[in-house]
């Protein structure tokens, strides 16, 4: 795996991780994976704590846009040169595309995700949304992009056939089915073998 994210925060969210378990998680990835904490926070002062805190290689903001504008994700930069900003982006309408690419130029790397109305959040719906409007947005922005929503095993060479993204990402698929929101060690294998044989056309 490339890239492995903890959720971190003050507990506003569920399944959120402290800095000082984080920091414990981020102690034990292999060498050669990149860490990233993930903030579903608008807060920017504990989204500055928690970069502080554990300089992670990818700060990944999830807050919902309206809560998190392009403006602050660049005060974030600014501040911590250092650190590759990911941020997520809705994948809801054509109005998604003017979204991502308002990030040209502030962010390092993009999210494409499934969005409800009204969640403060993007994300970690475990449902599926157009990849042709992820390929279409993953075409306009300069922005490295992975996409996410619902990817399992079973769906995601589809999807970056479709997409054609930098990569991809799992959350509800790659989960136990006991409700523990814990890693099933075994559909994360799948997946990874999955979307490292995919062909892309």
């Amino acid at each position: 795996m490339d890239h492995i994210g903890v959720l971190v925060g003050d507990g506003s969210f569920p399944r959120e991780q402290t800095i000082e378990k984080a920091r414990e998680i981020f102690a034990a990835i292999p060498a050669g994976s990149k860490v990233s904490a993930l903030s579903l926070s608008h807060d920017l002062g504990l989204i500055v704590r928690i970069t502080a805190a554990l300089l992670p290689d990818i700060l990944h903001l999830g807050a919902a846009p309206q809560h998190l504008l392009p403006a602050q994700v660049r005060k974030l930069k600014v501040e911590f040169p250092q650190i590759s900003l990911m941020r997520s982006i809705p994948v809801v309408n054509e109005s998604s595309v003017a979204l991502a690419r308002s990030y040209d130029g502030i962010a390092d790397w993009l999210l494409l995700d499934s969005y409800k109305s009204g969640d403060r959040q993007i994300g970690a719906l475990g449902v599926t949304h157009s990849w042709e409007l992820d390929r279409r947005i993953i075409e306009s922005v300069r922005i490295p992009t992975i996409i996410a929503g619902g990817l399992g095993a079973e769906n995601v060479q589809d999807a970056i056939r479709v997409a054609r993204p930098a990569g991809v990402d799992s959350k509800t698929k790659t989960d136990k089915n006991d409700g523990t929101h814990t890693k099933d060690l075994k559909k994360v294998s799948a997946f990874v073998t999955a979307a490292r044989s995919a062909k892309r056309t």
